[in-house]
């Protein structure tokens, strides 16, 4: 699975301006944010639709997540309780 590029990046555009709004991430580069100095989030472009894998809960690796077009903002409260987390 491909890291996702500029067009499933735009159509991401009300995920990303809400992740680019909170403090605790750093966005590296297009659509990979950074949680103090360790990869916390990044998307996926996949013939299946797009994907974000975050950070998982006990920092072991990543959890991987369906991005539904229309449930962008679900998503990110998502992470913002996944942030809320030691």
């Amino acid at each position: 699975m491909k890291h996702a590029g500029p067009d499933a990046l735009s159509r991401l555009a009300p995920a990303l301006a809400g992740l680019r709004a909170l403090p605790q991430l750093r966005e590296k580069g297009p659509g990979v944010f950074y949680r103090r100095s360790r990869a916390f989030l990044h998307f996926h472009d996949d013939p299946t639709g797009l994907y974000a894998d975050v950070r998982a809960a006990d920092d072991t690796g990543f959890d991987r997540f369906k991005i539904v077009d229309n449930h962008q903002a679900a998503f990110v409260a998502q992470v913002v309780a996944r942030l809320g987390q030691p």
